[in-house]
């Protein structure tokens, strides 16, 4: 057991889509001491965006920003002594999410020249304007003669992963190819910047971003070959010696908090930070992940995580997943991903096509035109939306109007990632309602979710339990009753609105040497159940034969777009 005195807090930084968390944990028991959240002010506006083309990219003074306002916001309501007892720090952010950057590692974005070009920023985890690079990746892969170096990534390479956005980078953007002397993913970006890191050479690669997005693997020693990479486009043998070899899992510290960020942030200097890694894998630390548990990351999309014992021998492939990586998750096992595209962000697409008229009339009648109140009565309109929906929803039956959706509306990431794939709707008559097609859309995004639990147990790794975390975890009762029905198993919701802060914040713990291994923080802080979701045993049969009927419109759509 580590050595425990009064008062030892930890800090765990979450980076979301949409904003910067940040959660101060008392390590004793993993008592929540204070949180604060800081948005994106670049993002919000939705500045180097364009959805039409899945371009989402995000400037690195975004995340700086951010931060900042986060820990303004914690001194304020936890206040500095509370502050000075934090004894470490851990962070994760969204991923694959990878940026060019100079000989000091810094973002190219932060330099004059590049300050405003997109390529030269953050490529957001749900850009896919890459997926013909992934084709060339996949199909390189089974062709070439050599090593498949996707066998550890499920054997299919995604548009949202770290090989294919640089490809595309590269071929759209020569400024940026010439300038860049290697990416690196946004949650080693941020533990180098914080440490002080202003050396490529300093700068310790996360094992879980790597290792899930971008090949590397011991058996390979280390990232796929030169002359791999080297056929699919001439600079990417350069980046991949940028890289290194070696990669490090997150109950390690990659340096002490630098003095001038200390200052910026109100803590002490010199405390260990985390290697960092991606949201959806400290989360499922967070959540309570260990073997045979599957835990679901839900908010705009989904990561299902889970974790089996490294086991005597070769490891024992899975199939068309997002990866499984020695130590990305718990360190001492095998961490295995999943996930959906598009979760919390098909209902968000929903609601925005409903309030199309309220935010029309509010391009067409600029906000200071308005009378007092009435922007926000109209905000509150949209707001008022999904909530809604989701009451008149619950009152209907299974299949309601006789509709089946598909939820590949950004695409499928898993079983089999195919970023070309589109949604759809089957079954519209006039008599369709607004609230049929929002539980049509809730049924789709469980069958989803049931195609990644089926692949699992075909491919002989055991789920014996679920939990769910994150926003659409706790905030939608339908959606997890339904979730609970199409799996026929409970699902228990975590008590915490922070899981991922959380499970950051153990592995802060453990880099501070609070706590010897992630196990033991994560026994001594890890959230209690707020509830458990029973299945309907009816209900559940009834979604069988619906289940069925959305794998045959999957086929049918897969056939016809690709």
């Amino acid at each position: 057991m580590g050595k425990q005195t009064a008062r030892e807090l930890v800090l765990g930084i979450d980076y979301g889509t949409d904003s910067c968390r940040g959660v101060i944990i008392d390590a004793a028991d993993g008592a929540e001491i204070a949180q604060a959240v800081g948005a994106y002010p670049r993002w919000a506006k939705g500045m180097y965006c364009d959805p039409q083309t899945n371009r989402f990219r995000q400037h690195p003074l975004d995340y700086v920003e951010s931060l900042g306002s986060v820990m303004d916001s914690l001194l304020a309501s936890a206040g500095a002594e509370t502050l000075s007892a934090v004894r470490g720090i851990a962070i994760d952010t969204t991923g694959s999410t990878p940026c060019a950057v100079d000989a000091a590692g810094q973002p190219l974005s932060m330099s004059k020249e590049f300050a405003e070009d997109p390529d030269a920023m953050f490529v957001l985890w749900k850009d896919h304007t890459a997926t013909a690079e992934a084709e060339e990746i996949n199909t390189l892969a089974r062709c070439w003669g050599g090593i498949d170096y996707t066998k550890y990534e499920g054997g299919v390479y995604s548009s949202e992963w770290f090989w294919a956005k640089i490809m595309r980078v590269f071929k759209s953007n020569s400024r940026v190819e010439a300038a860049s002397a290697s990416f690196v993913e946004h949650c080693d970006w941020m533990s180098a910047l914080l440490t002080g890191a202003k050396d490529l050479r300093a700068m310790k690669r996360s094992r879980c971003a790597m290792g899930h997005k971008a090949m590397w693997h011991a058996d390979f020693g280390g990232y796929p070959s030169a002359d791999f990479l080297g056929r699919l486009h001439p600079s990417l043998p350069r980046i991949r010696e940028s890289l290194g070899t070696e990669t490090w899992t997150s109950d390690r510290s990659c340096g002490g908090l630098a003095a001038e960020w200390s200052t910026r942030l109100h803590l002490p200097a010199g405390i260990p930070v985390a290697v960092g890694a991606y949201d959806a894998h400290m989360g499922a630390v967070g959540g309570g992940v260990r073997e045979g548990v599957l835990v679901k990351v839900m908010g705009t999309s989904t990561c299902d995580m889970i974790v089996a014992p490294k086991g005597k021998g070769g490891e024992r492939l899975v199939r068309g997943i997002c990866g499984q990586v020695d130590g990305s998750v718990m360190p001492s096992m095998l961490g295995y991903e999943a996930g959906q595209s598009a979760f919390g962000d098909v209902y968000a697409w929903f609601r925005n096509l409903l309030s199309w008229p309220l935010v029309s009339m509010k391009s067409i009648v600029p906000e200071g035109n308005l009378r007092s109140g009435e922007a926000a009565a109209r905000q509150a309109q949209v707001d008022a939306i999904l909530p809604l929906l989701e009451e008149e929803a619950a009152a209907l039956e299974p299949g309601a109007g006789g509709l089946v959706a598909l939820d590949w509306l950004n695409g499928r990431r898993t079983p089999d990632a195919d970023q070309r794939l589109r949604g759809a709707i089957m079954g519209l008559t006039l008599g369709t309602t607004a609230p049929m097609l929002y539980r049509a859309l809730l049924e789709a995004t469980a069958y989803g979710a049931r195609a990644i639990v089926e692949r699992f147990r075909e491919e002989g790794v055991a789920i014996d339990k679920v939990v769910g975390i994150g926003g659409v975890a706790r905030k939608s009762a339908l959606g997890m009753q339904i979730v609970a029905d199409v799996l026929g198993m409970p699902i228990d919701i975590v008590a915490s609105d922070q899981s991922v802060a959380l499970g950051a914040a153990m592995f802060a713990a453990v880099a501070a040497g609070i706590w010897p291994s992630v196990d033991e923080a994560q026994k001594r802080m890890g959230p209690p159940v707020e509830r458990t979701v029973e299945p309907d045993p009816r209900r559940a049969k009834e979604y069988d034969g619906l289940y069925a009927r959305y794998r045959k419109l999957g086929d049918f759509v897969e056939k016809e777009l690709t």
